[in-house]
């Protein structure tokens, strides 16, 4: 089994220590740094530990070694493509977990930044957290099993509005939505 710790301990930009205090209890980046390094064991309690300081699912720290993993081999600049010294797994936006249920939004018409044949996988959320999802697309459930989609710029009490993606389009109020679903990560084939 491979450790897979650093790269995703440097995708979420944390440090050695910032793992080691988010570690319930906490321990020391020597410790995180010897289990990312393969210099101490990786139990499974240890995988729990580690697991929930980056916020993610236990079984994302390993994987097997017959199993080819995307990797990130390169970064795009303001100069261009510039090689990393070290390739990394590539960890996708999704396995990153989170407390809501992740749905998908199919784009079979285009509208505003999107094309058909879009995917936009989102996150659902309670509507008392619609404040962190301000500025953003969401998608909103509505009566009568329809539904609503469009950039979140208003919240009031229990009502939200939003912005459609089309051009010209007028806002959309929802009241009391049973939850919202924040726009996570776009798929589009090329």
């Amino acid at each position: 089994m491979i450790n897979r710790i650093r790269d995703i301990r440097k995708q979420k930009n944390m440090t050695l220590a910032d793992v080691a205090a988010a570690c319930t209890p906490p321990t020391t980046a020597q410790t995180v740094g010897r289990l990312e390094t393969g210099m101490r064991n990786l139990s499974l309690k240890w995988m729990e530990r580690i697991a929930a300081a980056l916020q993610v699912e236990p079984e994302l720290l390993v994987r097997s070694e017959q199993a080819a993993a995307p990797q990130i081999v390169a970064t795009l600049t303001a100069s261009g493509p510039e090689a990393l010294s070290e390739r990394r797994d590539a960890i996708l936006a999704t396995d990153f977990g989170g407390d809501g249920p992740l749905l998908v939004l199919s784009i079979d018409y285009p509208q505003g930044e999107y094309r058909p044949g879009d995917q936009l996988w989102l996150r659902q959320i309670a509507p008392d957290q619609a404040g962190r999802a301000v500025n953003r697309d969401v998608l909103v459930p509505r009566s009568a099993g329809r539904f609503a989609f469009g950039r979140l710029i208003d919240r009031k009490g229990g009502r939200i509005g939003l912005l459609p993606p089309g051009h010209g389009e007028k806002q959309i109020v929802v009241d009391n939505p049973a939850w919202l679903a924040v726009v996570e990560m776009l798929v589009r084939r090329l």
